[in-house]
């Protein structure tokens, strides 16, 4: 069931054209990715992509950002997020985890 706060974070997502739909054969199959800056704190996410020029995807990689790699947001402070992944905390700006979808 979607609640009234998920309709509005995906309205917002949408809006901003940082949401987008992969289809598949079957019509159930519908998955969604926002970017990490939307995800609420305490979530358990899965990365689905990382975006942004060649240099940083190779950064965000070293850190441990990778497609299908199990995330958690721990904090936000200041617009930057501390991430839990791969058992270490990472803190990123909000400018690179707009580049990481989930």
């Amino acid at each position: 069931m979607v609640s009234v706060y998920d309709t509005h974070r995906l309205a917002m997502a949408n809006y901003f054209g940082m949401w987008e739909l992969v289809l598949t054969n079957t019509p159930e199959s519908v998955v969604r990715s926002m970017p990490l800056t939307l995800a609420d704190i305490g979530e358990e996410l899965i990365i689905k992509r990382v975006g942004g020029a060649p240099q940083v995807k190779k950064h965000l990689e070293n850190l441990g950002f990778v497609a299908g790699s199990g995330i958690c947001v721990v904090t936000a402070m200041g617009g930057n997020l501390i991430i839990r992944v791969k058992e270490a905390r990472v803190a990123v700006s909000r400018e690179l985890a707009q580049k990481i979808f989930v």
